[in-house]
């Protein structure tokens, strides 16, 4: 009997020993040459997840939260207009922060488990000027994946930066920011990532940079602006000492550990391994008579799954048996429809073997409940899904 469940929530996710390993060293200067080290390979593998090396990253201690009031805070002044294109609760999260800053927040708003048309987008950005546009990639609390690549074509059109939520996204599903012409795409070390939560990480275009180069006002946050994180990045990356605000030391380290690992594996390996996990996880819900929150499989994420709980069945009864059976799962996050929905985690280290524990621990719970299904059902369609995927 093992003496720790299976953690299978959107974040945080399950770590690499090697991860945790590092996370467990003994702590040492911010300033010590070895972590100088540490701090600027990590800056410069963080180009190589991102597909971006002409971009700044940055590596701060915080949550994803912060690492989207970073962006806010730097490229953004009171007036200033600002397009929030959101498919669930963290869209509407990022307009809460811009109005923070005083922006003219547009927010534009996906049916539920919907996307929005380009064309509905495009026809905002015609009305006026705006300075930059958000868009959400993975929307955590609706499993919704949208694709930034015409958006952000879009937004070249009509002269507008755009700010990408990579948090559910960013070593899990394709990413090219350069290539893509994505201006800041942020992330938090707990996700794909795969490192304990504790660190917002941003990935900052030549552009975006200028743009915050040509502010007419100060930033107004002090721990967030880049006049005072900049300096430090640059320094580490050319291995020299600096300081501004203490780093997560063993966080940092475990960064690299796991920075590392994922580009052992390889960007377009990983991003497939992803995507085929996802695609046969979701065929085995739909064999258990399920239904996921987007309306289409395409527009489905490959780092986690929204689904709906069974008419007639309490959601608390089946995530209680599914944490009796060692695999704890996350509630839904939507408030309108919090309770009527359960999401499963599946990115980082994720395997076969991991979605094939949950789907047994589901079985059960769905069987003991009374939901109508053929028992086995779903574990044989992801067993059959991934042999048609490798033959």
């Amino acid at each position: 009997m093992k003496a720790r469940k299976l953690l299978m929530i959107p974040g945080p996710i399950e770590f690499e020993p090697a991860v945790l390993q590092a996370m467990g060293m003994a702590t040492t200067s911010h300033v010590a040459p070895n972590f100088i080290e540490t701090f600027g390979n990590s800056l410069e593998l963080m180009r190589t997840v991102w597909k971006s090396p002409k971009g700044q990253p940055f590596i701060v201690a915080g949550t994803g939260t912060l690492a989207m009031d970073m962006a806010a805070a730097n490229l953004i002044e009171r007036g200033d207009n600002v397009l929030v294109i959101s498919s669930g609760y963290f869209g509407k999260r990022f307009k809460d922060i811009l109005d923070c800053y005083g922006a003219n927040t547009t927010i534009l708003e996906a049916h539920l488990g919907e996307n929005l048309s380009l064309k509905i987008i495009e026809q905002e950005l015609k009305i006026k000027q705006y300075k930059a546009l958000t868009i959400t990639h993975v929307d955590t609390s609706t499993g919704i994946i949208v694709d930034p690549k015409p958006i952000a074509k879009l937004a070249k059109k009509y002269n507008t930066i755009t700010i990408v939520d990579g948090v559910c996204s960013v070593a899990g599903e394709e990413l090219q920011q350069d290539e893509w012409g994505l201006d800041v795409v942020l992330t938090a070390s707990q996700k794909a990532i795969g490192v304990p939560p504790g660190l917002a990480l941003l990935m900052v275009s030549e552009k975006a940079m200028q743009v915050w180069k040509n502010r007419k006002t100060p930033v107004p946050n002090y721990y967030a602006d880049w006049n005072n994180w900049l300096p430090i990045m640059r320094a580490y990356e050319e291995r020299k000492p600096s300081y501004f605000g203490t780093p997560a030391v063993n966080l940092v380290v475990a960064l690299e550990t796991s920075l590392k690992i994922i580009c052992n594996e390889g960007m377009d390996k990983r991003i497939l391994r992803h995507q085929q996990l996802a695609k046969a996880f979701r065929a085995s819900l739909s064999a258990l008579n399920l239904t996921i929150l987007p309306k289409t499989t395409a527009i489905a994420a490959n780092t986690l799954t929204a689904v709906y709980y069974p008419e007639g069945i309490d959601g608390a009864a089946i995530n209680a048996k599914m944490s009796e059976s060692d695999v704890i799962i996350a509630g839904g996050l939507l408030p309108a429809i919090k309770a009527t929905y359960f999401r499963i985690g599946h990115m980082g280290s994720v395997s076969a073997n991991d979605l094939l524990a949950v789907l047994g621990a589901l079985e059960r719970a769905l069987s003991q409940l009374g939901h109508p299904f053929e028992l086995g059902k779903g574990l044989q369609t992801f067993q059959m899904e991934l042999l048609n995927t490798n033959q």
